[in-house]
């Protein structure tokens, strides 16, 4: 009975988080399409969720086409495929490591900032102070956010995949003898509409579950300093885990034929 009991309260538990999120997740976007807009504030967070990412971003896009360029060549050599780096590359890069790396970095950078700052204010009482001088929170803190991270995702995901590609060409025209002008044919060749389409498409979601985990576990904050702690984790670890389960409902809905 006593494991009876447990599974009952996980089960409880699980279900009153998912309606408390669900709950939360509708009433922000209903405040991010119904006016005023704070458009100071979405500006402010654009710049901190795109410029300032940038760096990160890029230099992980960089490296990270670069490995893939010749992890692909030492793997088809085995079978006389090292022509296929170019194409594998291009295709591999913008529907998948793209927006799932560009993803993951932006949430262990923005995410937990939202939340540390969401919750700092929560448990300060200056939600409450914003409530009691007639602010909307959702409007003023939430909303802002959810705008620019699911604007400024795309963007940072189109300049990854141009910085990774351009990785995987630098070295394979460098260090493993391809010719520019092949590869880059080869390149514009493979990659088709739907690749950047799709690739857009989870920046676009990945970046509202960024600022959505972000806001939630924030305004949710309890306990002090520990408890801001606490929300920034979860914060970091619920983003990551969504965007890895977004990505695959994303790709079976572009490429499931």
């Amino acid at each position: 009975m006593n494991f009876l009991g447990l599974i009952g309260r996980v089960m409880l538990t699980f279900l009153a988080t998912a309606g408390r999120l669900g709950i939360f997740t509708v009433n922000s976007v209903s405040h991010c399409l119904r006016p005023p807009f704070f458009i100071r504030h979405i500006g402010s967070q654009m710049i901190n969720i795109g410029y300032y990412s940038l760096p990160v971003v890029g230099l992980t896009a960089l490296f990270t086409g670069a490995v893939l360029a010749l992890q692909i060549y030492e793997g088809g050599s085995r079978f006389n495929a090292e022509s296929a780096v170019a194409g594998i590359v291009v295709i591999g890069f913008v529907r998948e490591l793209g927006p799932v790396l560009g993803g993951l970095m932006v949430a262990g950078r923005v995410s937990a900032a939202m939340a540390a700052e969401i919750g700092t204010m929560r448990v300060t009482e200056q939600i409450d102070a914003l409530t009691t001088l007639a602010t909307d929170p959702f409007k003023y803190l939430i909303a802002p956010r959810l705008i620019a991270a699911t604007l400024m995702l795309p963007c940072l995901v189109l300049v990854a995949d141009v910085i990774g590609v351009a990785g995987g060409f630098i070295l394979s025209t460098d260090k493993l003898g391809f010719n520019p002008g092949a590869y880059l044919k080869t390149t514009v060749d493979y990659l088709e509409y739907d690749d950047v389409m799709s690739s857009l498409v989870k920046a676009g979601v990945f970046g509202f579950i960024i600022a959505l985990m972000g806001c939630y576990h924030g305004y949710h904050s309890r306990g002090g300093a520990q408890g801001v702690g606490v929300a920034t984790t979860n914060a970091v670890v619920s983003a990551s885990i969504l965007i890895l389960m977004s990505n695959y409902v994303v790709t079976e809905l572009f490429f499931s034929q």
